[in-house]
């Protein structure tokens, strides 16, 4: 018998490669011929080709993460989480042999597949705008850059403003990018149809998004704007839905999608806009801008107000693309105003709190403030969605600063009639001259961004990490930590590690730690690195560790930890063991105390390649419960290291 398996986890490290050698030892052990493939961080090893997959006699997925199942259609498969595939592969095997298990077919769905599945269809009309939203954005920024690279360059200053002389080539960019500007409603429509009935709703949802565009179907001159837009999507998907369920003769069947569902789509969309819709729609939309165009004092900066804070509130999710959209929907009715404020509001929270980690970097962990410099960047850009990482890790603090810094930035870009003929926010805009008043737009970030960062770190707490000191405390623990010898010539030629003896010493090995705590064992096995002359700073590497355990605990069970840093703070790769014979909590999955500690020091310049080639061959090689027994029941160091050598 035959048997394939994959195996995979989310960060595709230790536990992947802890089931395939599992899996792959009670294969032998059973007299199964059975091949693993492995999905780890370092892509795809030990792949199944298709002949493998044809000879196979049943397939095990063992992962915590969608993996392709389309290869295995026609044969028995097992889709379990990648801990019953390191506790329990013998059974998996045995289903197998027994038949126990249904054949894989076409279209059938994973769990995680079903539990998409329901939650799209709790919210079908916010997932058909979406799709709608992501096709259209492109057209609107191409259009919107490209007529404020033609003003910026190729602009005159006339009495009447900014005019690109007629017959100029920049008169021909901006040309296109008006080109661009009309395709706007139309793909928003379109693709609101696509997503609601499939390709056969396309060509009636884009033929009634250009309608609700052009308001001289059904007499009127702004037509009915991205609402109208919103409408024919919408019915155009709708239709087709309930056109595609008529029962028609076998032999017409084939030119439905091409032919017939077009056509009849199209004009029921196109008839009912030009009938019934367009009109009621297009002067609900003129009543609007001619409310927002009066607009004056008071009003105005309540409106302000509320699309900073729809902009702030969800990052990018429904509340921001609604107040995106309807100051998207203003350029189009020559309402440059209304933008202005939005992109404003759009840069404020990602570079507010980017601006947040620089200067109060005690309130932060060391990956946040990483997350704070693309954070920065992505604010520069327009980009909001970069505060989503501190919103989410925080959001009682972070939310209500964003909305605030928003809010103000907002009502001054206002108060200052900033304008952006873009549908896009962000320094970027005022940069390729798209907007008026930059210098106000550029004061309104500003003070939103301070707003924001002020706020926030003022609502935060100073990061407290349990063993490690900060504030004075922190300084005054600085000069104990430097090394008393330096090895250059160790740190400049680092070496190919090919067993875990390349990077580990018997001096880097205690067979007996004393620590009560999963954070006093780590101070001691920190200590002993320190003490060889591998790291530059103990606190700085202390706080690698712990970032990692807060993201996940690296108690593996079977009374295994792994703890790994990587940190500037370490000067060269190094693996320090220690035995902790009556063990100690380490929050491991299977409940069980860590007895076997292996921690894992990497230069941040290497983590790519040496952290996850220790992790591998650690991960194997205590899997062999004999090779545990034998490792914590050692008398010395040596000991010790001498079955560490077997690690490779």
């Amino acid at each position: 018998m035959k048997i394939l398996a994959v195996t995979a986890c989310p960060v595709g490290i230790a536990h992947t490669y802890m089931a395939a050698e599992n899996l792959q030892k009670a294969g032998e052990e059973m007299g199964v011929d059975i091949k693993v493939e492995t999905q780890g961080s370092i892509g795809v090893e030990n792949a199944l080709t298709d002949k493998d997959v044809e000879e196979a006699d049943g397939i095990i997925i063992a992962s915590d993460k969608e993996v392709s199942k389309e290869r295995f259609i026609g044969k028995q498969l097992i889709v379990v989480g990648v801990q019953e595939g390191i506790r329990q592969p013998k059974e998996l095997i045995k289903r197998i042999q027994d038949g126990n298990v249904s054949v894989y077919k076409a279209g059938m769905a994973s769990v995680a597949e079903a539990k998409n599945q329901k939650k799209e269809k709790e919210n079908p009309v916010y997932r058909h705008l979406m799709n709608g939203v992501s096709y259209m954005i492109p057209f609107i920024v191409v259009g919107g850059l490209l007529i404020a690279l033609a003003l910026a360059l190729g602009g005159e200053q006339t009495p009447g403003g900014l005019v690109i002389p007629e017959g100029s080539f920049w008169k021909q960019i901006e040309a296109l990018g008006g080109a661009s500007f009309t395709f706007m409603v139309p793909i928003l429509a379109g693709f609101i149809a696509y997503s609601i009935a499939d390709r056969p709703g396309l060509a009636p949802g884009i033929i009634g998004g250009y309608i609700a565009a052009d308001g001289s179907f059904y007499g009127s001159e702004a037509g009915a704007g991205f609402i109208g837009g919103i409408i024919a999507g919408f019915l155009a998907g709708y239709v087709v839905l309930a056109i595609k369920k008529i029962k028609v003769p076998q032999a017409v069947q084939p030119v439905m999608p091409i032919i017939f569902i077009p056509i009849l789509g199209s004009l029921t969309v196109g008839l009912l806009f030009i009938f019934v819709i367009g009109a009621p729609v297009a002067s609900i939309f003129e009543g609007l801008t001619a409310w927002l165009e009066g607009m004056q004092g008071t009003s105005s900066i309540v409106l302000a107000m509320i699309l900073g804070a729809m902009i702030a509130v969800d990052m990018g999710g429904p509340f921001n693309k609604v107040a995106f959209l309807f100051g998207a929907a203003m350029i189009g009715e020559g309402n440059y105003e209304i933008m202005g404020p939005i992109a404003a509001a759009i840069a404020i929270p990602p570079i507010g709190m980017g601006l947040a980690t620089f200067i109060n970097k005690k309130k932060y962990q060391q990956a946040e403030r990483e997350t704070g410099k693309a954070s920065f960047t992505m604010g520069l850009f327009g980009i909001t969605e970069g505060a989503i990482p501190f919103a989410a890790q925080d959001p009682l603090r972070v939310i209500p600063s964003i909305i605030v810094g928003s809010m103000t930035g907002s009502v001054i870009a206002m108060m200052s009639n900033v304008g952006d003929r873009v549908a896009h926010g962000g320094p970027i805009v005022a940069v390729l001259g798209a907007v008026d008043n930059v210098l106000m737009f550029f004061v309104a970030i500003a003070v939103g961004v301070v707003v924001t960062a002020f706020l926030v770190n003022f609502l935060k707490k100073d990061v407290a990490v349990a063993g490690v000191p900060t504030g004075e405390a922190a300084v005054a623990e600085q000069p104990a930590e430097e090394p008393a010898v330096k090895e250059p010539e160790q740190e400049e030629q680092p070496k190919e590690i090919n067993k875990l003896t390349d990077i580990t010493t018997p001096e880097l090995i205690n067979i007996d730690l004393e620590g009560s705590s999963r954070d006093d064992v780590i101070d001691e096995l920190i200590q002993t690195l320190d003490t060889e002359g591998v790291l530059d700073s103990k606190t700085e590497f202390k706080q690698a560790i712990i970032n990692r355990e807060q993201e996940s605990s690296t108690g593996l069970g079977m009374n295994i930890a792994i703890p790994h840093g990587k940190s500037s703070a370490v000067k060269k790769p190094a693996v320090v063991f220690g035995i902790k014979r009556d063990g100690v909590d380490w929050n491991s999955m299977d409940g069980t105390d860590a007895k076997l500690i292996f921690m894992i020091a990497v230069p941040k310049e290497r983590q790519g390649d040496d952290h996850l080639k220790i992790l591998q061959m650690l991960s194997r090689r205590l899997m062999d419960e004999k090779f545990r027994e034998d490792l914590l029941h050692v008398k010395t160091s040596e000991e010790a290291y001498q079955l560490l050598e077997t690690i490779r």
